[in-house]
């Protein structure tokens, strides 16, 4: 009989450091898997292989957890604005937690299942009946019996607390990460608050995910650690940014800039900034480090590479390249062998390559959120009239 993993609190709480996955929907949707707008994860049944092989990459890289592809998993996203598609949210999850299970199984990795935000709350639904959509969400999980439960992407506080109320009957241990920066959630409610209450509702694992760039969130996450203290309570902390650099977002981050979803690329990571968002994240206390949308596996490697000397191991995908870029030295270009050393890439300033383009953007920040008729969601397909209406004149 195999050895029991250890278990995510139990490696918390002895100060271990867990990796998470990167974005699934946005490196899925690359590869033509996904569809951009609904993001929704039937992926799961439609191309198990695709997922299945993005699991692998991300284990390999170094990740601790394999989180279910179970993103807008939930019935009343999977059928939003004419998103019709072949498969339930029960089917969808099923699929989700056998593929996680099985790439789990083949390291020292485990399995968590997910829920986010739902269509429901942007239209005003009562807590009642969120909470009916989360609990068909957790019925799977539980049956799969996942390791431990992941509240992630919420814009408001009050949604996510109504989740992990939720994932907290289960019996499992439950994290929380809100999609927010420093000026809070979408009605204005602090990090610090955001996270006292979500401690308070039972998450073990508070924290930030997407939305902002690894700066921003690594700065949210201490606002949210030093709430929690102030207040007297416990709880370890987790961070999955974007791999996006966003100085110029807003409130609601990248979701209002110009080039969300198509032209983000200019902003992307390279494996240096990585390897510093590692190290300030574990400065900062957070041991639980991870990505989100744009975060590839080669991303993950680089913070894996970083943390080495504290998790007392490299990645398997170290391998073939060997840290700091040591393959270089087998470059036929003699200039190209004198870059294969860290400090070289850790005080390079890349260039974008791109003569005209701006540094920064002006966000779009049409400044709504839940309760606004903007926001009251349909199952119907957005008609031309309604497109008319958003598009500019």
């Amino acid at each position: 009989m195999a050895p029991t993993k250890k278990g995510i609190l139990e490696r918390l709480n002895a100060g271990e450091i867990v990796i998470g996955d990167g974005g699934f929907v946005f490196a899925l949707e690359k590869r033509g898997y996904v569809k951009a707008g609904p993001w929704t994860p039937e992926a799961a049944k439609e191309y198990p292989e695709a997922v299945r092989q993005l699991h692998r990459e991300f284990l390999r890289a170094g990740s601790n957890v394999m989180q279910t592809f179970t993103f807008y998993a939930s019935d009343d996203k999977l059928e939003n604005r004419g998103n019709k598609i072949s498969y339930t949210g029960a089917q969808i999850n099923e699929a989700a937690c056998d593929l996680a299970r099985e790439v789990a199984n083949e390291g020292d990795a485990l399995v968590a299942g997910g829920v986010s935000q739902t269509p429901s709350y942007l239209s005003c639904k009562s807590e009642k009946d969120v909470k009916a959509i989360f609990k068909k969400q957790l019925d799977v999980f539980v049956k799969k019996n996942v390791d431990f439960l992941i509240a992630e992407y919420f814009e408001h506080v009050e949604e996510a607390v109504w989740a992990v109320e939720m994932l907290k009957e289960t019996g499992k241990p439950v994290a929380a990460t809100l999609c927010i920066g420093p000026q809070g959630d979408m009605h204005g409610v602090s990090p610090q608050e955001c996270a006292v209450r979500l401690v308070t509702a039972g998450a073990q694992i508070v924290g930030i995910n997407c939305h902002f760039d690894p700066e921003t969130c690594v700065r949210t996450v201490k606002m949210m650690k030093e709430g929690v203290e102030k207040a007297g309570l416990k709880a370890h902390y987790m961070v999955q940014p974007l791999a996006f650099h966003t100085p110029d977002c807003n409130c609601q981050g990248f979701i209002d800039l110009p080039e969300f979803p198509f032209g983000l690329e200019p902003r992307i990571l390279t494996r240096w900034d990585m390897h510093k968002y590692a190290r300030e994240a574990y400065k900062a206390g957070i041991r639980f480090i991870g990505g989100c949308c744009g975060f590839e596996p080669y991303h993950i490697r680089a913070v894996a590479e970083e943390l080495a000397t504290e998790r007392g191991f490299f990645p398997a995908a170290t391998e073939k390249h060997g840290p700091w870029g040591s393959g270089l030295e087998m470059h036929t270009k003699p200039w190209v062998r004198a870059r294969a050393r860290r400090d070289y890439w850790e005080n390079l300033k890349p260039s974008s390559g791109r003569p005209f383009c701006p540094s920064l953007s002006v966000p779009d920040g049409w400044g709504v959120t839940r309760g606004h008729a903007e926001l009251m969601q349909q199952k119907e397909a957005t008609s031309k009239d309604q497109l008319k209406h958003v598009r500019p004149s």
